[in-house]
């Protein structure tokens, strides 16, 4: 197969963050209102199709048996690309051989060339000789690594033919699909989903009680909250491209590591807030679950003066950083050089959002105090 040079770009990279997840809730919101669509759908079935079309799964997600066809030729472009990663070293041996057996023909070389000694010319036919038997090894070994490319590139052509002749059967085969499945329609989403108990601590005793106040910073804090989770999304196709790269293109990327590990942190960064809103941060609560709902919301109170100690101190000193950064433009010292200072610009954001999320805490646990559940 031919190799993958491909490096993301850092325009598409940020705006991938920035519009990604406006167009996943879009889509998932204009599901919610059209309900549940009936199986197979055409939209997963060309996913499956550009994600993983070369090993057939868009036929085997359509129940076509000829997807199995995809199978042994994957195989093959995996085994023809081991061997030609196997064979590099006998390339780079012979051909370094040979290299050093050219030079040291070279120096043997006569100064005399008109009147050569006998020594001479014995260790320039010697030279001669070595030379042409390790040129000999180093075309057998590239031949060999040739070989094993030219067969991987068979079997991928032969994959992106059936990909494209597939490409143009999908909708005929979705709606056969979909014709098969008689009395699915009644029923377009199978089993009712199992309810799943909720994980985390989820022991605040404030977390039914609202105010406009409190619910503003609730929904903010919800949205962006939903709006950084559609990122791990992006891992995943990310990902996946890094190992089809490596494995089947022989072209392992210098960014894959780098673009998601940042992108987490900043995801850390910016979701601290609404983890809190959720009761999901860890608490050491040995005696917190054995107090009764005022006793929580006074330890609350007691507790959040340490709590903006430490929010206040990491929005002062993250603002100090980003400012440092945003006014350097810095970037990493990789060979990817992706700019820095939009992270390090998260840290004094996720800390305003997550001060701001303190606040609703503190007035919902003062309600608490003088209301109750009411």
């Amino acid at each position: 197969m031919p190799s993958l040079t491909f490096v993301l770009p850092h325009w598409l990279y940020w705006s991938t963050l920035l519009l990604f997840p406006l167009v996943a809730i879009w889509l998932v919101r204009r599901q919610h209102r059209l309900g549940p669509p009936r199986e197979p759908i055409l939209f997963t079935a060309y996913l499956f199709w550009v994600c993983a079309g070369y090993m057939g799964l868009h036929r085997l997600y359509l129940r076509s048996w000829w997807g199995l066809l995809y199978l042994p030729l994957f195989c093959a472009v995996v085994y023809c690309n081991s061997e030609v990663r196997e064979s590099r070293e006998d390339v780079s041996r012979t051909g370094a051989a040979l290299e050093q057996l050219q030079s040291a023909l070279k120096a043997a070389q006569p100064i005399d060339a008109a009147n050569p000694t006998a020594d001479e010319r014995a260790a320039v036919a010697k030279g001669e000789a070595d030379v042409r038997k390790a040129q000999s090894e180093s075309d057998a070994a590239v031949a060999v690594q040739e070989g094993w490319r030219t067969r991987s590139r068979a079997c991928g052509l032969a994959i992106v033919a059936l990909m494209l002749i597939d490409a143009a059967l999908i909708p005929r085969l979705v709606r056969r699909r979909r014709d098969e499945r008689t009395g699915y329609a009644a029923d377009p989403i199978g089993p009712e989903p199992v309810d799943v108990p909720q994980q985390g601590t989820a022991e605040d005793p404030t977390m039914r009680l609202r105010s406009p106040f409190t619910d503003w910073i609730d929904r903010m804090n919800g949205a962006i909250g939903e709006y950084v989770a559609y990122w791990a999304v992006i891992s995943v196709f990310v990902y996946y491209y890094e190992v089809l790269a490596r494995f089947v293109f022989n072209s392992p990327t210098n960014w894959v590591h780098e673009s998601m590990f940042l992108m987490f942190g900043m995801q850390y960064m910016l979701s601290g807030a609404y983890a809190y809103r959720e009761d999901q941060h860890v608490r050491v609560d040995v005696v917190y679950t054995k107090l009764s709902t005022r006793g929580k919301a006074i330890a609350d109170i007691i507790s959040s003066l340490f709590f903006f100690i430490f929010a206040i101190t990491l929005l002062w000193t993250g603002w100090r950083f980003a400012a440092d950064a945003v006014g350097n433009h810095e970037t990493s010292f990789t060979e990817w050089g992706i700019q820095y200072w939009p992270v390090k610009l998260t840290i004094p954001i996720g800390a305003a959002l997550i001060i701001l999320q303190g606040l609703s805490k503190l007035v919902k646990d003062v309600l608490l105090l003088r209301h109750g559940d009411a």
